[in-house]
């Protein structure tokens, strides 16, 4: 069972952990927003329910609460930064909001980013760059937690992809992992004590299941695609660390807590000039049209369902885990 907590007081609670830990007021605020929001838009598992995991990555030394990213390269339209160890998901929106710069210069930007820690939710920086009006894709490497197809042991990481599409009657957004469910997606589904509603990876015997807390202890969910989804997590390992300079995969230690010194990449590109942006909407609303066809609210765009927990959850108060929530509170 969860319960339904106000944003603002959601909010609070963060921004008040967050002050407490040392964090800088302003900094702060957008740590807890990004926090909260990503609840709001009914993504739990990269908002209240990773918040504990945070505040315990913070208090151990693995994420540097003062530091921020800084540039160590610039090639034009290409930037490289060190992320310097810092909190994963400002140094995230740092580098987005300067991909997005970058793009408003040359016509696209780029920002490698190394050294960084956990971004959270991916998605919050495809909104990101699509309210600033720019088609936008960016991912991240992992710790290693995916089997390669046709293997039983975690060599790839599942490297969430998100890619995100400006549209003023709804952004496009896409945030997925390489994985079938991502894993805090099997662990909101655990503690629902729901089972999946797709074999989402393998069980300790090597068979398919849908039991979330199965796949966690294995450590071998199903790639997404099979076979396609192993190697693109390959390749987009291989881009952020060889573009970035910092690590891949197989160099990041194998333990949540400890999960840090990734990699990452930023991309945004300008649609502003010759009336581009009218353009682009025109054509995305067909491209959509087109999509859902004659189905219509059977068929959702990436980003859509997280237009409507948005609203909903903005009315009648965010759904939060009990347990979770506890927890948080008495931070």
């Amino acid at each position: 069972m969860t319960q339904r907590v106000p944003y603002v007081e959601l909010h609070g609670e963060l921004l008040r952990v967050l002050l407490k830990l040392g964090f800088e007021g302003e900094r702060a605020e957008v740590c807890a927003r990004l926090f909260a929001d990503a609840s709001l838009d009914g993504v739990p598992s990269h908002g209240l329910n990773r918040f504990p995991l945070f505040v315990k990555t913070v208090r151990s030394g693995v994420v540097d609460l003062h530091a921020r990213p800084r540039p160590v390269e610039s090639r034009g339209a290409l930037e490289r930064w060190d992320g310097m160890r810092g909190p994963g998901n400002l140094n995230a929106r740092d580098s987005m909001a300067r991909a997005v710069e970058l793009a408003r210069a040359h016509g696209v930007g780029c920002v490698a980013l190394s050294n960084t820690n956990h971004w959270m939710r991916g998605g919050s920086y495809g909104w990101q760059a699509a309210e600033a009006g720019a088609p936008a894709v960016c991912w991240t490497n992992t710790l290693p937690n995916l089997p390669p197809w046709g293997a039983d042991r975690a060599r790839l990481g599942n490297n969430p992809l998100v890619v995100a599409v400006p549209r003023p009657s709804g952004h496009v957004v896409l945030d997925m992992a390489m994985s079938q469910f991502s894993y805090g997606a099997l662990a909101s589904h655990r503690l629902r004590g729901e089972r999946l509603p797709v074999e989402g990876g393998f069980d300790s015997e090597g068979r398919l299941t849908r039991d979330p807390a199965a796949v966690e202890a294995s450590m071998r969910p199903l790639p997404v695609g099979y076979w396609k989804g192993s190697g693109l997590s390959l390749v987009l390992d291989m881009l952020a660390a060889l573009v970035s300079g910092g690590r891949a995969t197989h160099q990041i230690e194998q333990d949540v807590e400890r999960e840090t010194g990734i990699s990452q990449m930023f991309v945004a590109f300008d649609i502003s000039t010759r009336g581009g942006e009218e353009l682009a909407a025109r054509m995305a609303d067909d491209i959509i049209e087109h999509f859902k066809g004659p189905d219509g609210e059977r068929v959702r765009y990436p980003g859509e369902r997280v237009l409507l927990a948005r609203r909903e959850n903005a009315e009648r108060g965010v759904p939060v885990e009990p347990e979770i929530w506890r927890q948080v509170r008495a931070l």
